[in-house]
């Protein structure tokens, strides 16, 4: 997320810093280098001019140049700055009856996976949301919203074949609504490649009909400098009243946040980051900014973490841990937890000070997938009791898991290790260099190098 941005600006912040003083030349110099850093990033141009003439004004002034730490000062502007353009004017969604959601935007966007995403979410904060098909142009999104409904146990309105008036299917759906104990609904539209005439025209009525609390615009995070113009044809046609950003955690570029949310003055409400359907987080223009200064996000990695946490199965680990009992039924469950929470390499980026650091440490999705693999090879008796595994039980195993009989045994040796070091007061400064960020990376977890 921002990837790209992020390593240029640590760049230019960097310089600023080794500066003892700055000069009108020196910080010039630096907004240049952010200019082409945006751009670079598919920032719209008009969007990069008028951030880069706020940010100047307020650099240029008496307390930054006279200032003990200048390069800090702009850095804390830029932080600003940023987090205002993001989204000074961040609201949540209006829920208020009839709880009413539009979805719309371009194909392939992830409309109908984002409403299921939303849906998801709602239900976790207490609502009661309903989903409603309104995609007559593509079969398969009809079906793609029933699926996920039974996915995430959401009542779905689905019409009947062949309808083709999508004002029909809303009062029928409006009619099946009043037979469900529902708080928010939320409308899957269709889209097309491009904007046009007869989809706006559609969108318009189905609005006017619907007169709906939220309209959210739904816009892939790497549309790049078109994203602007979808943007501001939405907003004209159907008056957004926010912007959710799918696919963010593929995007390293990421600058059709900014300009999106600069064009529309409408504020991005969601951003998705995978493809689970819990991979939907709330936009926190605050936290996003910090992130693309590389400050880290504790807030989120601790959200996340909570969300994945288990009580009484961590006070069950630990007391397992402190009588040296680690096994590799606990060995899954640490590796479930961490799926749960999202991608690897998106939690380390999550951490401050690592920032650019991230792209060094080697992540490797396989050998996590391939350990999994292992683990679910053996009998639960092999799981819970690791010193019975034999010569043979090994081979049994890695044919089970497509390993190798190589791959088993380094796993039975670093658990064996693990379990030495458990037991032993004096080597817990081994087992946190094992498991923390030594040199070369945390070896101690699988998928890490």
């Amino acid at each position: 997320m921002f990837a790209s941005l992020s390593d240029n600006l640590e760049e230019v912040f960097k310089k600023l810093r080794g500066h003892g003083k700055l000069s009108e030349s020196n910080i010039s110099d630096a907004l240049r280098e952010i200019r082409l850093a945006l751009l670079e990033a598919d920032v719209e141009f008009s969007v990069v001019k008028e951030f880069i003439a706020s940010v100047k004004e307020q650099a240029l002034g008496e307390t930054v140049i006279k200032s003990v730490k200048p390069g800090q000062q702009i850095v804390k502007i830029f932080h600003d700055e940023l987090t205002k353009l993001l989204g000074g004017d961040q609201a949540p969604l209006d829920l208020n009856p009839p709880g009413r959601i539009l979805m719309v935007g371009l194909n392939g966007a992830g409309k109908t996976t984002t409403s299921g995403k939303l849906a998801a979410y709602l239900k976790k904060q207490g609502r009661r949301p309903l989903l409603i098909a309104c995609d007559l142009m593509r079969p398969a999104a009809i079906d793609q919203l029933a699926q996920i409904g039974r996915q995430i146990d959401v009542p779905v309105y689905t019409p009947a074949p062949g309808e083709t008036d999508v004002i029909q299917v809303a009062k029928d759906a409006l009619k099946w609504i009043e037979t469900q104990n529902g708080t928010c609904v939320i409308f899957d539209t269709a889209g097309r490649q491009e904007i046009d005439e007869g989809l706006v025209a559609e969108l318009k009525r189905l609005r006017d009909f619907l007169n709906p609390r939220e309209v959210l615009l739904v816009a892939d995070a790497a549309t790049g400098q078109q994203a602007v113009s979808v943007a501001r044809h939405f907003d004209d046609a159907v008056g957004i009243t926010g912007l959710v950003l799918t696919k963010l955690d593929g995007d390293a570029r990421g600058g059709a946040a900014l300009s999106m949310r600069a064009v529309t003055h409408k504020p991005i409400k969601f951003a998705g980051t995978g493809e689970k359907m819990n991979a939907l987080e709330v936009f926190d223009p605050d936290r996003i900014a910090n992130r693309i200064l590389g400050m880290g996000d504790v807030v989120g990695l601790v959200e996340r973490a909570a969300e994945a946490f288990d009580e009484n199965e961590a006070l069950s680990m630990a007391q397992r841990l402190q009588q040296g009992n680690f096994d590799f039924n606990d060995m899954l469950a640490q590796m479930r937890m961490m799926k749960k929470m999202g991608g690897l390499q998106d939690l380390l980026g999550m951490i401050p000070g690592l920032g650019k650091k991230v792209a060094d440490i080697p992540v490797d999705d396989k050998k996590m997938k391939h350990t999994e693999a292992i683990v679910l090879s053996m009998t639960p008796k092999e799981r819970s009791r690791p010193e019975i595994i034999t010569p043979s039980r090994r081979k049994r195993i890695a044919a089970g898991s497509g390993t190798t009989v190589i791959q088993v045994n380094q796993l039975l040796k670093q658990v064996g290790m693990m379990r030495k070091m458990m037991k032993s007061k004096g080597k817990m400064k081994q087992m946190m260099k094992q498991f923390g960020m030594g040199k070369g990376g945390p070896g101690g977890f699988p998928g890490l190098g």
